[in-house]
C-alpha cells in the first residue's frame, strides 16, 4: 500500500467539546435557522444571500469581511436575509493547489488536517460571535460536516459531488437547508436526482456505524452553469433556464422546490465583474415571471474585500487566493441594489 499513516484524527465530540458554543451564539443560531427555514418553506418572501469570498483563507480578513455584512443587515432585514460563505475547503479540479484552511492553515506552509479542523471551527465561531451572522461552508467531505454541524445554518454541495452517493445519503440526515448544484455537464435532471435522494429516507454506512435517516425536506437545487464539452461555459440563469426548471420541478414530487442563483462559476465565465449584472437579469426574470418568482429565493454570491485573486504568497489583505471574486464596494452596492429591488 503507498497510504502513510500519519495521524489519528481527534474526533468530532472532543473538538467541539474544546471548543464549543456559547448558550448566546447557540440561541442566536437557533433564531437564525428559523428566518432561513421559513424562506425554503414558502412562509417568508425573504432572498437568501449566500455571499463571500470563494475560499476562507485568512482569518482576520475573513471575519472583518462578515462583520462588513453584519453592518448592513439591519437596514436590509425586511427583504434579504445575508448568510456569509465561509468556504473551510476548496475541490480542485485537477487536485493541484489549495485545498482550503481544513488543509492548510497556514497557506504556505504543508497540510496539518487536525490543525485545520481546529483553526476551521475556531474561524467559524469567531466570525459568528463578531458579526451574529451564522455561515454557510461547503460539504466537500461528508465524514467533517460533524465538525460544524453546530455552527452552519446553510450548506452546498458542489458540482463535482452532486452525483456521490455518500453525499446524498449524508444530506438526508442534515437538519438545514442544503443546496444542491447541478453538475458540471448542465444536466439538470441529475440535480432533481440529487434532491429527491436527499429528500428521502436510506440506510448506510458513516464514520463507521450503520446509521438510518428520515430525508431533509429543505434540500433544493443551486444553478452554476456548466461547462460543455469543450471547456466553455454555458450559462444557466437566463429566463428560459429558470422556466424549464420550474417545469420540471412540477413534474417531481419534490418538497419546497426552490433554486440559489449562484452568479460566479460557469454562470459568469468566471469573470467576477459581471455578477452584478447576472444578479439584475434574474431579479428581472422574477418580475416577469411569478413563478419564476417564486422558484428563486435567493443569490450566491463571490465576493472579499478586494477585488480579483492574487496567488498564494501574495499577501493582500482580503483577496482571494482561489477564483476572483468582487471587492467590497461593488458587493455593498449590489445587496442594496437587490434589496431595492426584491
Amino acid at each position: 500500500m503507498s497510504f502513510t499513516y500519519k495521524n489519528k484524527m481527534t474526533n468530532a465530540k472532543e473538538i467541539i467539546a474544546e471548543f464549543p458554543l456559547t448558550k448566546e451564539l447557540a440561541q442566536l443560531k437557533i433564531k437564525r435557522d428559523e428566518e432561513i427555514r421559513q424562506v425554503v418553506t414558502g412562509q417568508s418572501d425573504k432572498l437568501l444571500l449566500v455571499i463571500g469570498p470563494c475560499s476562507a483563507d485568512n482569518e482576520d480578513a475573513v471575519c472583518d469581511y462578515v462583520s462588513r455584512l453584519s453592518s448592513l443587515q439591519d437596514s436590509i432585514s425586511e427583504k434579504i436575509i445575508l448568510i456569509p460563505r465561509i468556504y473551510t475547503n476548496k475541490p480542485r479540479t485537477t487536485g493541484e493547489g489549495y485545498k482550503g484552511i481544513s488543509h492548510q492553515p497556514d497557506p504556505e506552509k504543508a497540510p496539518d488536517m487536525l490543525a485545520g479542523l481546529v483553526a476551521l471551527r475556531k474561524m467559524h465561531i469567531r466570525a459568528l460571535s463578531e458579526s451574529g451572522l451564522p455561515a454557510a461552508d461547503e460539504m466537500l467531505y461528508p465524514e467533517n460536516h460533524t465538525y460544524l454541524d453546530d455552527i452552519l445554518s446553510y450548506v452546498t454541495i458542489g458540482a463535482r459531488s452532486v452525483e456521490n452517493q455518500q453525499h446524498r445519503l449524508t444530506v438526508s440526515g442534515i437538519d438545514m437547508p442544503i443546496g444542491m448544484k447541478n453538475p458540471t455537464s448542465g444536466d439538470i435532471e441529475v440535480m432533481l436526482n440529487s434532491v429527491f435522494a436527499a429528500q428521502h429516507s436510506h440506510t448506510f454506512i458513516y464514520q463507521g456505524y450503520e446509521v438510518s435517516t428520515t430525508g431533509n425536506p429543505l434540500t433544493h437545487t443551486i444553478l452554476r452553469g456548466a461547462v460543455n464539452k469543450n471547456g466553455h461555459s454555458i450559462p444557466n440563469y437566463h429566463y428560459e433556464d429558470l422556466e424549464l426548471l420550474c417545469e420540471s420541478y412540477g413534474k417531481r414530487n419534490l418538497q419546497n422546490p426552490m433554486v440559489i442563483v449562484d452568479t460566479n462559476h460557469a454562470n459568469s465565465c468566471k469573470r467576477h465583474e459581471q455578477q452584478t449584472r447576472i444578479a439584475r437579469e434574474v431579479l428581472h426574470s422574477r418580475k416577469v415571471s411569478n413563478d419564476i418568482r417564486k422558484l428563486v429565493k435567493g443569490f450566491m454570491i463571490e465576493s472579499y474585500i478586494e477585488a480579483g485573486a492574487q496567488k498564494v504568497g501574495g499577501h493582500v489583505y482580503g483577496q482571494s487566493i482561489t477564483d476572483a471574486c468582487m471587492g467590497w464596494k461593488e458587493s455593498e452596492e449590489l445587496i442594496l441594489e437587490i434589496a431595492e429591488k426584491a
